[in-house]
């Protein structure tokens, strides 16, 4: 199994290192230094494809979480209590403590320091470096499923189910539903039913940049729709030397249970205090 999975990631990554080095190439004006490295990525770098994320994106790490998370319903309020969000204190159950998938939506805005597109005949490869995963965006028309979680439908799964569909010829929009309720909105700990739907928005305005919005509709848990975070990338052309070095998904971002088990035991039982509220445990 292990073997499969180390093929399938080569591929994708040797796809997407391919499809960003054609993408350059095609961008990019005459060189008219040949003995200086051109760099593609700096300013709006021309129009922006049609329809085409393929390629490597630099985030700033963080997200912008939103501050404004409307009221959640009374289902949603005894959900929230039970959650602890610092993956580093004794008494947290923050799923990242013990290397369970951050799964969807919280890989979307957890840590945006790098993502890629992969595309390719019905459907779109989105890997998201940390924990070196990726997604399957189906976009070959079939529908979301209805009712996941629930008798007689299919099951929930850590990352959802995801369609995607272009609006004009520069925005993807990602649909995902059946989501696991074990997963966390963000890592503020706010939660989610099986019952909630995501919206993923990237905007390519020009050649080098993209502009994201993950939103959410749970009903269950909150009173109304809202958007959970927001961000921006740069395109990675791979000639930029201040960067080059760590381009392809060459940065091992893994929560490694062994290594976390380690940590615990020297020093978050040790202090076991939420860095998130300030509680002593």
């Amino acid at each position: 199994m292990q073997k499969r999975f180390n093929c399938v990631w080569a591929a994708l990554l040797a796809m997407l290192t391919v499809s960003s080095l054609a993408v350059a190439q095609g961008a990019q004006p005459a060189n008219p230094n040949p003995g200086r490295v051109q760099r593609t990525d700096e300013g709006p770098g021309g129009a922006a494809p049609v329809r085409d994320l393929t390629g490597t994106w630099l985030g700033p790490g963080e997200p912008l979480l939103n501050n404004v998370v409307p009221p959640l319903t009374p289902a949603g309020q005894a959900k929230l209590k039970l959650n602890v969000p610092d993956p580093f204190s004794a008494s947290s159950n923050d799923g990242w403590k013990t290397c369970d998938p951050l799964g969807m939506p919280r890989i979307v805005n957890n840590e945006s320091a790098e993502i890629g597109f992969a595309q390719m005949p019905g459907r779109v490869v989105i890997l998201e470096n940390f924990a070196k995963v990726w997604r399957e965006v189906w976009t070959d028309g079939r529908p979301l499923p209805k009712d996941v979680g629930h008798k007689g439908a299919p099951s929930s799964m850590w990352f959802g189910y995801s369609v995607g569909h272009w609006e004009g010829d520069n925005t993807f929009v990602v649909d995902t539903v059946g989501m696991d309720e074990k997963t966390w909105v963000d890592r503020r700990g706010y939660p989610h039913s099986v019952d909630a739907h995501v919206v993923e928005r990237y905007t390519r305005p020009d050649h080098n940049n993209l502009n994201w919005t993950e939103t959410m509709n749970d009903p269950t848990y909150y009173t109304k729709p809202f958007v959970i975070a927001k961000g921006a990338y740069k395109w990675e052309s791979g000639q930029n030397a201040a960067t080059a070095p760590n381009i392809p998904f060459s940065n091992e971002y893994i929560c490694m249970p062994s290594q976390m088990i380690e940590y615990m035991k020297i020093m978050g039982y040790a202090a076991d205090e939420d860095s998130v509220t300030g509680d002593k445990r």
